[in-house]
C-alpha cells in the first residue's frame, strides 16, 4: 500500500518558559492509503493535538508532517487551506450541524462554501451520500427533527462531501447508543471499501477500536503502540 501520510518527531509546546507544557514529544506515525486505524489513548495524552495537526488547523512547535507528498508545515496558509478543503475532512463528537438547514443543505454546505454557490452536481453527490447513510427519508429535513444517530450520519456524509483522500474522526460514536454507533461505524467500512478513504479514529471505545484494521496508541505525547 503507498503511503497517504507521515509525520517524523512531531513536537508541539504550548506556552513559555516555567509555564511551557509539551503535549507532543517526537511523536511519529504515517497513514497508508484506504485504512482504518484507531487512535487510542488516555486523555491528554496528545490524541486531540495529533489530530488538529494531522486536520492542519495547526502547526507543530517542530517536526515533519507531509501528505500526498506535499508537506503541510512548509506550506503557507493559503495553500494549506486549499490542500485541507480539497483533501481531508472531519467528523467530530458533537455533530456541528446546522440545526435550521435541512440534512441535504448541512451536506452541501462545505462544497457550497468552497465554491460560492450551491450545483446540481452537489445536490446529487449529496443525495447519494445521504441514500448511501440510510437517510433517503430524511433529505428534506430540518437536523433539529433528526435523532443522535441519524444526525452524526449527516455528518459522516458531510465529512465524505469533497471526496477527501482522508477523514479525521474525533470520538464520532462517543454521544451514541450502542446500535447507532455501530449502525455509523458500518458505514464508515461501507465508505472506505467503496471510495477507498482513509479513516483516522479517536476513540475510547475498544470495541470501535477493534472494528479498526489498526490501531495506533497514543502514550505521553508519542505513540508506543
Amino acid at each position: 500500500m503507498s503511503t497517504l501520510l507521515d509525520v517524523r518527531d512531531l513536537v508541539k509546546t504550548y506556552g513559555s518558559g516555567e509555564a511551557a507544557t509539551r503535549v507532543l514529544r517526537g511523536l511519529s506515525l504515517h497513514l497508508d492509503v484506504g485504512e482504518v486505524a484507531a487512535l487510542l489513548g488516555a486523555s491528554g495524552s496528545g490524541k486531540s493535538t495529533l489530530l488538529t495537526i494531522l486536520g492542519t488547523l495547526m502547526k507543530p512547535t517542530s517536526g515533519r508532517y507531509s501528505m500526498l507528498g506535499q508537506d503541510m508545515i512548509a506550506a503557507d496558509d493559503a495553500a494549506v487551506t486549499r490542500f485541507r478543503n480539497a483533501h481531508i475532512g472531519f467528523v467530530f463528537q458533537f455533530h456541528n450541524l446546522l440545526p435550521d438547514f435541512t440534512a441535504l443543505e448541512n451536506v452541501i454546505f462545505p462544497t457550497a462554501v468552497q465554491a460560492g454557490r450551491e450545483t446540481a452536481a452537489a445536490r446529487d453527490r449529496g443525495r447519494d451520500l445521504l441514500r448511501r447513510m440510510g437517510l433517503a427519508d430524511r433529505i428534506d429535513f430540518p437536523t433539529a427533527n433528526l435523532s443522535g444517530g441519524q444526525k452524526q450520519r449527516v455528518a459522516v456524509a458531510r465529512a465524505l462531501m469533497n471526496n477527501p483522500e482522508l477523514v479525521l474522526a474525533d470520538e464520532p460514536t462517543g454521544n451514541l447508543d450502542r446500535e447507532s454507533a455501530m449502525q455509523v461505524m458500518e458505514l464508515i467500512g461501507q465508505m472506505n471499501r467503496e471510495e477507498g478513504t482513509t479513516f483516522l479514529i479517536s476513540t475510547h471505545d475498544e470495541k470501535i477500536a477493534n472494528l479498526c484494521q489498526r490501531q495506533i496508541v497514543v502514550s505521553d505525547g508519542v505513540v508506543t503502540g
